[in-house]
């Protein structure tokens, strides 16, 4: 059994605090974020306090801050669940 602790919603929010970490080690304001990603100021500054973003903002933004090798490797190596999935898989 897979016990889930954190809600998608918090899961969404530690990604941003680590975005928003990585955006001010960078050295970059929310609008030079804004500018360079091709991603709108206001979007920035919702994800970074809700967490919500669409999934191709989140990918220009990680474009932008040089962490796109992290959202390739999203789901790369993900562990079978069962061996039903490795045979199913297969076939």
């Amino acid at each position: 059994m897979n016990f889930q602790w954190e809600t998608p919603e918090e899961i969404n929010l530690a990604l941003a605090q680590r975005l928003s970490r990585i955006r001010k080690r960078r050295k970059l304001s929310q609008q030079a974020l804004s500018r360079k990603s091709n991603v709108s100021y206001g979007s920035i500054k919702r994800f970074e306090i809700s967490g919500q973003i669409s999934l191709i903002s989140l990918t220009k933004i990680c474009v932008a801050l040089d962490c796109a090798d992290e959202i390739r490797r999203l789901f790369a190596n993900v562990e079978y669940g069962s061996i039903e999935e490795v045979l199913h898989e297969r076939s």
